[in-house]
């Protein structure tokens, strides 16, 4: 597909439990802050109208009713209920606008006396933004002289004296979250600098990777030029002397066979070079072999010498081009095994078209017995095995094995859906 990114569905259509759990933890930050402002707004409302009294208090105890009346109580629910709402509203922005929290936390304590949502606010600072040292002081002091201020400088301030509370409530509301918050952030930190180096490391290896990739692919092209193209190039040269000087006409004939073929083996081997010596993936750009191509491959083989009936079943049509490519290179691979390993036997290559598959049949009668083989034709052993990764990854099956009277089949079966499919998929990248 063309469109890389990734969708996510609602929570309640994924399986369940393992789906919901990392949903879940995708929004545990949300679901943190959500859990903070409605789980503490209790405490926020008690600490708001039960710590000493700021001025806020004070002008609302001059201004206001005072006593048990009903209108003291609802002032004092107002006033309850207004600092403990702002406190919770900030705390949804502890991570995203963390000075909405610190300035809320500081009118409160300067206000109305209530110091406890400066934990709050100095803790979020110090494990989310630990980065940003000087303004973390700035706010450290500052909350440090709201402290003071509420302990030292407002008139009925509790009672309690001067320094005791002052050093007290600095140590537990400001010292300890501080602290608390300046190790969670160093550790974040920590982690997000350790995944970004893994990243980091696991790009270099893949640069080191495709670079010694594309070294060993230029030291084969490179092999490849120096000996398999310099040797087709001389037999190509010598069958081309041998058609001008031949006497017999079957012997110019067999040489120009010759000589045409090692110009077409040298014009693939051009361009298996160039594509290994570019990197690239893509598939030469010239046209590939198909289907509509195998009457002249059988006819060169017949000319070489190899008797080759062909027979076609069903109704042949146009396939899609990945799966023609594939079954060209199938009868190629096994008429050049038959002429290796069973020379002047006659070999019967079949296609048969189904409604959904594709049928390819190559099979050689076998050889007369004419006494021990002195020189047997190389063979590296890999031609059938890259002919069974073709056929799988065009999702077919291969198989290949003797008769029981010596002869020797290859057939293989490919589906023709799949193959459109995965054309019509990845059909830019052939």
């Amino acid at each position: 597909m063309g469109d890389d990114t990734v969708q996510r569905r609602p929570f309640w259509r994924e399986e369940w439990p393992p789906r919901i759990g990392g949903w879940l933890w995708d929004r545990r930050h949300g679901i943190a802050d959500w859990a903070l402002a409605i789980g503490l707004f209790p405490l926020w409302a008690v600490s708001t109208a039960g710590l000493p009294d700021g001025p806020l208090d004070t002008l609302a105890n001059k201004v206001g009713p005072t006593g048990s009346s009903v209108e003291a109580t609802l002032v004092w629910m107002a006033i309850m209920f207004t600092g403990a709402t702002a406190v919770s509203v900030a705390t949804l922005f502890r991570r995203s606008r963390p000075a909405v929290l610190l300035t809320v936390a500081a009118a409160l304590a300067c206000g109305f006396g209530n110091s406890f949502p400066i934990a709050l606010a100095l803790y979020s600072y110090a494990s989310w933004f630990i980065h940003r040292r000087r303004s973390l002081a700035v706010w450290t002091a500052v909350m440090v002289l709201c402290v003071i201020w509420i302990y030292t400088y407002v008139p009925g301030g509790g009672g309690w004296g001067m320094a005791p509370p002052t050093i007290m409530v600095t140590i537990l509301v400001i010292a300890f979250p501080l602290t608390a918050g300046l190790w969670v952030g160093t550790r974040r930190q920590l982690v997000a600098n350790l995944h970004e180096r893994a990243e980091r490391l696991e790009r270099e290896q893949h640069l080191l990777a495709e670079q010694a990739i594309n070294g060993e692919r230029t030291r084969i092209a490179r092999e490849m030029h120096d000996i398999v193209a310099h040797r087709v190039s001389l037999m190509v040269l010598h069958a081309g002397g041998l058609e001008v000087s031949a006497a017999e006409p079957k012997t110019a004939d067999t040489a120009g066979l010759i000589r045409t073929t090692g110009r077409e083996a040298l014009a693939e081997l051009r361009e298996i070079l160039g594509v290994l010596r570019s990197g690239d993936d893509a598939a030469p750009t010239a046209p590939q072999p198909v289907l509509a191509d195998l009457a002249r491959l059988i006819g060169q083989w017949r000319t070489a010498g190899m008797p080759v009936e062909w027979e076609t079943t069903g109704t042949p049509r146009a396939l899609p081009p990945r799966l023609e490519r594939t079954g060209y290179r199938m009868v190629q691979e096994a008429l050049t095994n038959a002429g290796k390993h069973a020379p002047g036997c006659p070999v019967t290559v079949r296609l048969g078209y189904g409604d959904r598959d594709l049928e390819i049949v190559v099979a050689n009668e076998p050889l007369p017995d004419i006494g021990p083989i002195t020189e047997p034709p190389p063979a590296s052993g890999y031609g059938l095995a890259g002919l069974r990764e073709r056929i799988a990854l065009a999702g077919g099956t291969l198989s290949a094995g003797p008769f029981p009277d010596g002869g020797w089949q290859v057939r293989a079966i490919v589906p023709i859906d799949g193959a459109a499919d995965e054309d019509e998929d990845g059909g830019a990248a052939q």
